[in-house]
This record gives structure tokens, C-alpha cells and sequence, in this order.
């Protein structure tokens, strides 16, 4: 069976999920290899039933809020799962962008991992970033997305244990090159480049801010305690201010040339755009920036 490359998103991010589907079938030497696939919140009615129930998450119990910019992070763990527990796959974030050829990573030798992925940046725990994830689906048959996540409102399991893979046996991950889920840095080395950085997101600056602030269990910093009291006086993201432009401007037009390339493909229409931003899931001004971008073709992101 082809391997398949796996988006996962809810409505918020959905434009971005697109790009990103476009993104890896752009650069690839060979895209028929391989399918491209949305992993979407709203086809899951099942994860409704659980709004507003506690869960366990980082040692403290959170509330789950299915309209958060980031519910659909739980969903990298549904490919082997979507494919009988058969073949590869590749899972990825919504805001990772390829710029390669894919295809290099689908035929790795993983060297009899179960999956491969690359380690979060400054964390002093080695914790693994699960948002770009190379998976042998035959050898996750204990990942149940649906019994897992119940898991965590019956407090048997952390979130941020579940999703930085610490509940993975660790001699069964091999370790993933940066450059395949490169943070918030692009250069000609970059494979895949992540827009980790939430508040810098490209496609979202000057709208109010729609994530969490992360919080962890007895950790009294000036900036946690901040966002306890912000929180319960003011609601999830009331004073969380606006998303801020992009400090490099190759990235923004990265993401802007990709979709104006799914425009003039009419992958993504106009219509859409506006409908995302009315919404504010999109930038008010994505139009203005759509008309002035380039092309990737017109202008190569590292031109010669």
C-alpha cells in the first residue's frame, strides 16, 4: 500500500492544513507515491461529547475547550489507526510546510523504530516532538485514539506525557534530523519548515490571540501566576493580546506564495480566504498580501 502523509487541523487552522497538503505534493519528485490525507476535529462528533470535562494535562487538571486553536494536537496519534495498522505514514501539524522532496523521508530506513521524530527544543527532559512524526503503523497497534484520549478525563493519562511520547517505550523511536521539522527556521538545509512560534504564525498576525498559555502543576513563576489570575478573572484568552508579524520575512512569504499558488490552481478559493477571515482564523489583510506575493516559481525562496 502507499505510504500516506497525514494533516491533522480543526476548522481553525484549516487553510494552513491546506497549504501544507499542497506543500508536499509541490516539491516531490514522485507525488503519486504517496497520499495526502486531512485529519479533521469536525469528522470526530465524538470529541464534543467531552467540552468543557476536566483532563489531565501537564499534572494539573485543564478544561477542554474544543474550539482552542490547538484541539486538533491529539489526532497525530489516528493514522495507524486510519490504516489498519498497515504500511508507513507520516503525521504532521497543520503550520509544517515542505519544501523537499518528500519522498526521501517516506522510503527511510527506520531501522526497525516505530516511529522517528526529533527532540522539542529547550526542554531539559530530551522530551520528543510528536507534530512530525514518521510512523510503521504495524508496530503502533496499542495507539486507540478514541481510548486513549478518554484516558486522560479519567486521569490515567497526561496529556503532555501522551503527547511528548514519554508513555512510548524509548528504545522504539529512532531519532528524526532537525531539518525534517525545522522550529521556526528556514534555510536552504530546511526540509519542512514549523511555525511553532503560535504568536508569529504567518497567516495570522493582528488577530487576537485564540491558544492556551501553557500552565504546569506547582511551577509559581511571575509568568504562570500571571496567566492564573489573567485567567480567572478575565476567561481563557481574555487580555492574551494579538498575534505579532513574522520576525523573518521569508517565511511569511513562504506561506503567502504557497497560497497564492493554491489560488491559481484553485486548491483554495478566494471565497474561502474570506470566509477565514471573517472568521478571524486568517489575517485581514491575506488579499493584499496574496496580490503583492510572488510566486515561489517567480521567485525561488534561496534564488542562486
Amino acid at each position: 500500500m502507499k505510504p500516506a502523509i497525514f494533516i491533522h487541523t480543526n476548522e481553525k487552522q484549516i487553510v494552513g492544513a491546506l497549504v501544507s497538503e499542497y506543500s508536499f505534493r509541490r516539491f516531490a519528485a514522485n507525488p503519486d507515491a504517496f497520499e495526502v490525507k486531512l485529519i479533521e476535529t469536525r469528522r470526530y462528533d465524538w470529541m464534543k461529547d467531552y467540552e468543557g470535562r476536566l483532563y489531565l494535562r501537564d499534572g494539573l487538571k485543564r478544561e477542554w475547550l474544543n474550539e482552542d486553536l490547538q484541539s486538533f494536537t491529539v489526532l497525530r496519534f489516528a493514522p495507524p489507526e486510519l490504516m489498519g495498522y498497515r504500511g508507513r505514514s507520516l503525521v504532521v501539524d497543520p503550520d509544517v510546510f515542505c519544501i523537499s522532496n518528500v519522498n526521501e523521508l517516506l522510503d527511510r530506513d527506520m531501522k526497525g523504530a516505530s516511529l522517528m521524530a526529533r527532540h522539542r527544543a529547550g526542554t531539559k527532559d530530551q522530551a520528543w516532538a510528536s507534530s512530525v512524526m514518521l510512523l510503521d503503523n504495524a508496530k503502533l497497534t496499542h495507539w486507540k485514539l478514541r481510548e486513549n484520549f478518554e484516558e486522560m478525563f479519567a486521569f490515567k493519562r497526561d496529556y503532555m506525557q501522551w503527547i511528548s511520547l514519554k508513555l512510548e517505550p524509548q528504545n522504539t523511536i529512532g531519532l528524526l534530523e532537525e531539518v525534517w521539522n525545522d522550529f521556526d527556521r528556514l534555510t536552504p538545509e530546511t526540509r519542512m519548515i514549523h511555525n511553532t512560534k503560535r504568536q508569529t504564525q504567518p497567516w495570522k498576525s493582528g488577530l487576537p490571540v485564540d491558544f492556551r498559555a501553557p500552565e504546569s502543576k506547582g511551577n509559581w513563576t511571575p509568568k504562570n501566576v500571571y496567566h492564573r489570575v489573567r485567567r480567572s478573572l478575565f476567561g481563557e484568552y481574555g487580555m492574551m493580546g494579538r498575534y505579532k508579524t513574522h520576525p523573518d520575512p521569508n517565511q511569511e512569504r513562504l506561506f503567502f506564495g504557497l497560497l497564492r499558488e493554491c489560488c491559481d490552481k484553485g486548491i483554495i478559493s478566494e471565497a474561502t480566504i474570506r470566509h477565514e477571515m471573517k472568521h478571524n482564523h486568517v489575517r485581514h489583510d491575506a488579499l493584499e498580501l496574496l496580490r503583492k506575493t510572488p510566486t515561489l516559481a517567480e521567485r525561488p525562496l534561496f534564488a542562486a
